[in-house]
């Protein structure tokens, strides 16, 4: 496969899925703003949602409806669902010889869906239907191209791409989390409830925490759910397992001698969330893990990038 079509079908991939994680976390704090709120609280949460984002906003974190007009609108943001869904689509036409008419069609609906939305209309009169819409569409896609693409070694720098995105981001995401609130009680107090449930929908997790859990939420149990839950497809053990199959795949099918260490640095993520004790990781310094496994999302995402695309690396945060 030519370099430049598994850069376009790798950042596409990446871009839905950073469109959509942010589409969810933008609607889930609109939503808690209509539960238990104080001004102090609210600012924290948007100040926290950008980190968690990486994102630098050019409106004060105390601006609620800016800062979610900006990360929702705003192409010139790189964090914002409209940058994403842009850069998909724009990925996409670049290599439609290669996708489904199907996958094509779709990337294109929620373009245009994007494009002929009202920010005014969208985000003060039906927000939660907005977001929605975002997150079903690229769900959608990401079912269409499953079920309409031949599992090829494109299919596979798609889930690559899809699955560090995911990874890094939930990283990112507990990171800014643990970081406001305590973590070394057993026990999640009546005034945070909202918050560990907050972190739980953030990555579509409560029922099947649930399930699991049942209905106590526990800091050490949300972390080891989110973190090392091998059959949740939001958690990060799940998605190393995907982002080593992708890549085991890849080599497979190129035959290249040059995948040694992306791979070593694959099963080195992989590992660790698989033999790692959540006790440990608690008891020590769960930020320090929470960045090394950011960092290592990114050495993966280089590797790769010179194993398998011929010109220099761009940045993780294209």
């Amino acid at each position: 496969m030519l370099s430049r079509v598994a850069d376009s079908l790798y950042w596409m991939s990446r871009y839905l899925e950073r469109a959509e994680h942010t589409a969810r976390l933008l609607d889930l704090q609109l939503n808690l703003t209509l539960e238990q709120s104080t001004p102090e609280r609210d600012q924290g949460r948007w100040t926290r949602l950008q980190s968690a984002l990486r994102a630098a906003c050019h409106v004060e974190s105390d601006d609620a409806f800016g800062v979610v007009r900006e990360l929702t609108f705003d192409p010139h943001n790189k964090a914002s669902v409209a940058a994403a869904i842009i850069g998909a689509r724009e990925n996409a036409r670049q290599v439609r010889e290669r996708i489904s008419t199907e996958m094509w069609q779709q990337v294109n609906r929620l373009y245009l869906f994007i494009g002929e939305s009202n920010a005014d209309t969208a985000l003060n009169i039906e927000p939660h239907k907005f977001f929605q819409t975002v997150k079903d569409q690229v769900q959608m896609f990401q079912g269409v191209t499953d079920s309409t693409m031949s599992h090829n070694e494109g299919w596979d720098f798609i889930q690559l791409g899809r699955f560090i995105e995911r990874a890094s981001s939930i990283a990112a995401l507990l990171d800014g989390h643990f970081s406001t609130f305590p973590y070394i009680h057993p026990d999640v107090t009546h005034s945070d409830y909202f918050e560990w449930l907050g972190l739980l929908k953030s990555c579509t997790a409560f029922e099947a925490y649930v399930k699991v859990h049942t209905a106590e939420l526990r800091p050490n149990y949300i972390a080891e759910f989110l973190l090392l839950n091998e059959e949740f497809p939001h958690s990060v053990r799940f998605a190393a397992d995907a982002i080593q199959s992708a890549l085991s795949a890849i080599a497979d099918s190129t035959e290249t001698r040059k995948s040694v260490r992306v791979h070593r640095l694959a099963g080195r993520l992989r590992a660790a969330l698989s033999y790692d004790q959540i006790d440990d990781i608690m008891h020590g310094d769960i930020h320090a893990y929470l960045k090394d496994i950011q960092h290592q999302c990114a050495e993966i995402h280089t590797a790769a990038y010179e194993t398998y695309i011929a010109y220099p690396v761009e940045t993780m945060f294209r």
